[in-house]
Formats: C-alpha cells, sequence, structure tokens
C-alpha cells in the first residue's frame, strides 16, 4: 500500500514537472510572438551587447534610445493609413459646415468617395485632409474626437478596433527593451496628438515621448481659461528627412537602434546608424498575405523600395512576417 500512494505521488509530482515547466519557460521567453530566426538573433543578441556591463558595445542607459516608427511598423497601415481613414471619416462628419468642400480637392473626392481622384492628389492632398480636420479646436477637445473615433471605428477588413490592430512582437519587442533600461519612442510621420490620444494604453508609450508631424498652434485664453488652438497648418512634416531633424530637436541623443518598414523612415534608420558604437536598424517587411498583408516596392501606402536595397546592401535586420512572427495581432489564435 505504501508502494502505490509512493508511486501515486511521484506520478502526480512527474505530470506537475511536465506541466508547469513549459509554462515556466513560455514566462521566461521575452519575444515568445517571435520564431527562431535571424531576426530575433540579431535583436537578442544586440540587446545584450550593449547591456553586459564592461562588454565592448556596451550603451549606458541613458544612450539607450530606440525610435519606432508607428504604421506598419507597430500596427497595420492597410487598406490605408488609418489615420487617413480619421480624416475622410472627419470630412464627412464635418462637410455641412463647409458647403465648398463640394466643389474643392481634396474634399470633393472624399465626398463623392472617388478614390482615384484623391490618390491623385498625393501627399499634398493628405497634408491638407490633416490640416482640415485635425484643427480649429484645442488640443484637449481634438483628443477627445480622435478617442471617440478609435472607440467606435471598426476596421473594413477584420472588423476589429484600430488599437486592436497592433503586432503582438512588436509589443513584446517594446516591453523587452524596456526591460533592459531602453527608453522608447514613436517618431512617425502621423499626427503628434492623433498618435498621443492612444500611445500610452496601447504602447506603453507616453505622450512626451511620441514625435510626429505637428500643426501650427496658438495660446488663447477665452474667458480665463487657457487653451492651445489648433490651426490649419502642417508646422513640420515627420516623414522622411523630418524624422532625423525631429530626434535632434525633441530627444537630443542619436538612437542606437530604429525600427521602421518602409522608405518614409530611411532617413531615421541612416542616422542612426551613422552613430559610434553598438547600432540596429530594422525593417519589417509585409511578406505575409494570408494573416496581415504582402506588399513592398509598389504599394501606395508604406511603399519600401529603396530602404529595402541599402537594408540588404547594409546588413540591416529585415524581417520577414511570414515567416518570422508566430502571431501578428494579440487576438490571433497562438
Amino acid at each position: 500500500m505504501r508502494q502505490s500512494n509512493s508511486g501515486l505521488r511521484f506520478a502526480r509530482a512527474l505530470w506537475c514537472v511536465l506541466i508547469v515547466l513549459p509554462l515556466l519557460a513560455q514566462a521566461a521567453d521575452p519575444l515568445p510572438g517571435w520564431r527562431e530566426g535571424p531576426s530575433r538573433m540579431a535583436i537578442m543578441a544586440f540587446v545584450e551587447d550593449v547591456t553586459t556591463d564592461g562588454g565592448p558595445r556596451h550603451v549606458e542607459p541613458a544612450e539607450r534610445i530606440a525610435v519606432f516608427d508607428n504604421d506598419g511598423t507597430l500596427w497595420s497601415e492597410q487598406p490605408m493609413y488609418f489615420e487617413l481613414l480619421f480624416a475622410l471619416d472627419e470630412v464627412r462628419r464635418l462637410a455641412p459646415e463647409h458647403p465648398q468642400w463640394r466643389e474643392e480637392q481634396p474634399f470633393k473626392a472624399v465626398l463623392e468617395n472617388d478614390q482615384q481622384a484623391l490618390a491623385a492628389q498625393g501627399m499634398d492632398g493628405l497634408l491638407k485632409l490633416v490640416a482640415a480636420t485635425h484643427s480649429g479646436m484645442s488640443t484637449e477637445q481634438f483628443t477627445e474626437v480622435t478617442r471617440k473615433w478609435l472607440a467606435s471605428a471598426r476596421h473594413p477588413r477584420t472588423g476589429r478596433p484600430y488599437t486592436e490592430m497592433v503586432f503582438q512582437p512588436m509589443l513584446e519587442l517594446l516591453d523587452y527593451l524596456r526591460a533592459n533600461g531602453f527608453k522608447t519612442y514613436i517618431v512617425s510621420g502621423g499626427e503628434v496628438a492623433f498618435m498621443r490620444a492612444f500611445a500610452q494604453e496601447v504602447y506603453g508609450i507616453p505622450p512626451e515621448q511620441v514625435i510626429g508631424t505637428t500643426l501650427d498652434a496658438t495660446f488663447e485664453d477665452q474667458a480665463g481659461k487657457p487653451s492651445i488652438q489648433r490651426l490649419p497648418r502642417i508646422a513640420h512634416n515627420d516623414d522622411g528627412p523630418g524624422k532625423p531633424v525631429s530626434i535632434e530637436a525633441f530627444i537630443g541623443r542619436r538612437p542606437v537602434m530604429a525600427f521602421g518598414n518602409s522608405d518614409g523612415d530611411l532617413q531615421m534608420l541612416q542616422w542612426t546608424m551613422a552613430g559610434q558604437g553598438a547600432r540596429f536598424a530594422g525593417l519589417v517587411h509585409h511578406t505575409d498575405q494570408r494573416r496581415e498583408w504582402a506588399y513592398d516596392r509598389k504599394s501606395h501606402f508604406g511603399r519600401l523600395d529603396v530602404a529595402l536595397d541599402q537594408a540588404q546592401a547594409q546588413g540591416w535586420t529585415v524581417v520577414d512576417m511570414a515567416r518570422e512572427w508566430r502571431r501578428i495581432y494579440p487576438f490571433d489564435a497562438q
């Protein structure tokens, strides 16, 4: 009887070990959404190098600055930039207050749902839409409008809120870097107040570490109540060469790590890699037509052409989403 009880206890103990060990291994893995592969290996090797005290590539915590593009790098950007979808909805909502828009481009194209005419407006048209729909109110009012839209709008393909269309592996990377003494920033072509409305909740990045395209603004005292009023003029376009300019102006330190996904991130990656010591440049390459989208050189949104060539020539890390990510979104089955 004693042997039987001992055998039973041993079997139970063995069962617990078999169950618990995989869970402990999973908990110890800082990047469970990444498959074993060159990108994961490069990231972990870099972090180990720069955080090893006394090592030849050690980087002091104050210098551990990591910058990330947003659209296409931290969340999806198809069928078009999510902020552009917000701007289109705002044009339709505000149209009764602006009857002239029915004859004025790019607003006319939006109201007539003329995708070809809208695409023909290019970046200038996009910036015009942003200036018109993101201004004429205080910063607090705009934040409220943005959060209301994010709470109600749904992605046309998945039916999910846009704030759920974030990349699980990149969320893990942000957490992993912060756990190793990095300070993480968003440096994006998106409008800064739009991103600040959700960045803290979604990415764990506080508003003061969000850098983006900015509108002109003015201080006003309205009946004893101070406010910052947003004006319909672009003060700084934080895309392409505008990104390293913003990094220098707002951070004042050259990053040691930069992640992007398009030609609009090229100069940010170049600026990062031009510094001394350990450096890391990464590109998210959208190769997964089944779980997300597959696009690069000919895409209207998130075009990756020149930057891809330079990444391959310079040996930067190019993340193949289809091969290297176990999960795309947090809501994907594990």
